[in-house]
């Protein structure tokens, strides 16, 4: 699906992933689930690209619904896999977080897990090898994607930032459709580490001007950075103060 020149994403506002397309080739941003994979070639062919046009793949962080065909694409393409530091453990499967599920609605916990399900999401392959990155690195990629750290959903959650197609990726670093509820609009995401700390870590998107924020659940937002980031931040309020 195309959101713009050179940007696509594959999946739906369930789970999703995303292409950069430039001259130089491709660079993938998450994984999704391993279903995704048919999506993926899909895609690739109507841009007139294979596989071997893919440079990088970039994790925004290393939860199973993000790195679903990392390890297929890694092994049988030789494409590198990217993840902050923080996460690497993570994504190889040697850390599995306690799941915190918070508040759900039965709707929105069978729509997720529904997919999931469809679309191989209830066995993980994990990531064999990784490149590590940090945050401000600029990648060697098409697209030339900047990283931004944002910890709090996890230690090693990210944001990509690409300015040559008005992109940034978020992850779970904040969701316009929350996977346990169904709730639209932008809020935190479930299933976070450190919520408060998740909160903090949206001041690093402030003042970039990405007219595009791609989440890895949920429907694409076109409002603009500092507007997503002041809405979940209005969410994030109203929450605690019903839980208060």
């Amino acid at each position: 699906m195309q959101l713009a020149p050179s940007l696509h994403r594959i999946g739906n506002d369930i789970v999703a992933a995303y292409l950069i397309d430039t001259e130089d080739g491709v660079t993938i941003i998450d994984a999704g689930l391993a279903g995704h994979w048919r999506e993926l070639e899909t895609e690739l062919a109507a841009l007139g690209r294979g596989l071997g046009d893919v440079r990088g793949l970039v994790l925004t962080h290393g939860d199973s619904d993000h790195i679903g065909f990392a390890e297929r694409l890694r092994r049988e393409q030789g494409v590198p896999v990217y993840v902050h530091e923080a996460d690497a453990a993570r994504a190889r499967g040697e850390y599995k977080p306690k799941a915190q599920w918070g508040r759900m609605r039965l709707r929105g916990v069978t729509s997720f897990f529904w997919y999931a399900a469809r679309k191989g999401g209830l066995r993980t392959t994990y990531l064999r090898e990784v490149t590590t990155i940090a945050d401000g690195d600029v990648l060697d990629l098409p697209g030339a994607p900047r990283i931004i750290g944002l910890p709090g959903h996890s230690a090693g959650s990210v944001a990509i930032h690409v300015p040559s197609v008005g992109a940034l990726f978020v992850g779970d670093a904040l969701t316009t459709r929350h996977v346990l509820t169904g709730t639209l609009g932008p809020q935190p995401a479930p299933f976070t580490d450190e919520p408060a700390q998740a909160i903090d870590s949206l001041t690093h998107l402030e003042g970039l001007g990405a007219t595009w924020v791609l989440p890895g659940h949920g429907a694409p937002w076109r409002g603009g950075s500092d507007e997503v980031v002041r809405q979940v931040r209005a969410a994030a309020s109203a929450g605690s103060a019903h839980t208060s």
